[in-house]
């Protein structure tokens, strides 16, 4: 593949550094109690602003679910068309995921995610323009480019700052804010849907526009907030950094033992293509409910645009609670593939019953169990590739599970879109989405049961 040869020109197999701490001996011995109060610092400093910047890029990625409510009618989009719109935005972010994510651990997150921030916002705004199914297609694929590589980024970024035992936690504290993206964007987005005519433009377009400049900020306020790694930290004392860095280069050093960090070694590793199988299943289920929630919530309980934003929190609300929770029982016992499957599980019975009952409270309840159990396995599952991957081949194989994965957030939509239009209604969309979560929980029953590195007593 075209991506695969740039990527391989870039980083070479001597070995594009994704950990910029210079490799160095670790301390005989740890003081666990300096060790926390470093990572105590490290997540009072760095998980609320990238919090707000993953807030941001998952309000930008789903608000085209609210503005369907009306843009669809204004720009004659039919059910089919909306859903492969709505998931060409992971086409585009699929094509430049891996050299994007390599360009960053090149040149350091803090410049590189200022970059994708300020034009993906750009891109979120130029929305507002569209004018029928051929420019609809176009943005969104064009947003997509635009954001490809942020997640994967920083969840590369948060390997360089939390050792094993963490991270399981600091990653579904920081996905939390898919959650509470949706907790924010559902009464917003239906606020911005109201100002429909207001300056004689539409409710839809205020919504891509006021919802679209948040990004451009934050991306400015990255270059001055966001250190590249523990040693650019002044916020840390110099103990505190050392002995931060200390462990994580014990821990890399546990992981070279077992493994080859080139670029085409996580490329080829038959872990990473299994984890993104499973990815896959995921985002399916997830992309393809949360883009179509908003027309769900109106199918069933027949509601204003208002009253529809804010039903949709509910079932973001829960997924955040179960998100903090698993990540924590997951970092505890070092256990992750039980965690996954049992997630996994829980979102396919949901997404099941939902597709059978025909009472509104009901489906709604399970559409919330089963966002709250897709949502929980993101901590456990996004914990595992840095237990056996590092160096280039960690900055490439986890862009490659989150690009292939994240292709059911095109498959997902367009299913539903599909489905719908043929049946009517959204149940035999609803079971599809269940069948493949069921594959991917029966996928993660392959996958390490616990991560390499011990934990740090």
């Amino acid at each position: 593949m075209a991506w695969a040869g740039c990527a391989g020109e870039l980083a070479g197999d001597r070995g594009l550094s994704a950990d910029p701490v210079p490799a160095r001996r670790a301390d005989p011995e740890i003081d666990p109690r300096l060790l926390e109060m470093a990572l105590s610092r490290v997540r009072r400093r760095l998980l609320p602003f990238l919090f707000i910047l993953y807030v941001t890029a998952y309000m930008d990625r789903v608000n085209v679910g609210f503005a369907s409510l009306t843009m669809n009618h204004d720009l004659g989009l039919s059910d089919q068309a909306f859903g492969i719109g709505a998931g060409l935005f992971f086409i585009g972010y699929f094509i430049f995921e891996i050299p994007s994510n390599l360009i960053l651990a090149r040149v350091g997150a803090r410049a590189w995610i200022a970059r994708i921030m300020i034009t993906w916002g750009m891109a979120a705004i130029a929305m507002m323009f569209v004018r029928g199914e051929a420019s609809f297609y176009a943005m969104r694929l064009l947003l997509g480019a635009a954001e490809a590589g942020f997640f994967p980024g920083v969840i590369l970024y948060l390997g360089w700052w939390f050792p094993a035992r963490e991270q399981a936690r600091a990653i579904a504290l920081f996905m939390t804010a898919t959650a509470i993206a949706g907790v924010i964007v559902g009464p917003l987005s239906g606020a911005l849907l109201s100002m429909h005519g207001m300056m004689g433009i539409k409710g839809w377009q205020w919504l891509f526009l006021m919802e679209g400049i948040p990004a451009i900020a934050l991306g400015a306020a990255v270059i001055r907030i966001l250190p590249d790694n523990p040693e650019q930290a002044r916020w840390l004392r110099r103990d505190e950094r050392r002995v931060l860095t200390a462990v994580l280069d014990s821990e890399r050093q546990v992981r070279s033992a077992a493994s080859r960090h080139s670029l085409p070694h996580g490329l080829r590793d038959a872990r990473v293509w299994l984890l993104a199988a499973i990815y896959f299943g995921m985002v399916t289920g997830l992309y393809g409910v949360n883009l179509w929630l908003p027309q769900i919530i109106r199918h069933v309980a027949g509601a204003g645009d208002l009253a529809i934003g804010v039903i949709a929190a509910v079932p973001s609300l829960a997924a955040a609670v179960s998100m903090v929770w698993v990540g924590r029982m997951s970092d505890r016992s070092g256990e992750r593939r039980h965690y996954l499957m049992i997630s996994l599980a829980a979102g396919a019975a949901g997404l099941a019953l939902s597709a059978i009952t025909e009472n509104p409270i009901l489906e709604l309840a399970a559409i919330t169990v089963s966002l709250a159990g897709i949502s929980s396995a993101l901590g456990p599952f996004w914990a595992i590739p840095h237990g056996f991957l590092g160096g280039a081949a960690a900055a490439g194989g986890i862009a490659l599970i989150n690009s292939l994965g994240n292709l059911g957030g095109f498959a997902g939509p367009t299913v539903m879109g599909y489905l719908r239009g043929a049946a009517g209604g959204f149940g035999a969309g609803l079971g599809a989405l269940a069948a493949g979560l069921v594959a991917a929980a029966a996928l993660a029953m392959l996958t390490p049961a616990r991560s390499v590195a011990p934990p740090v007593a």
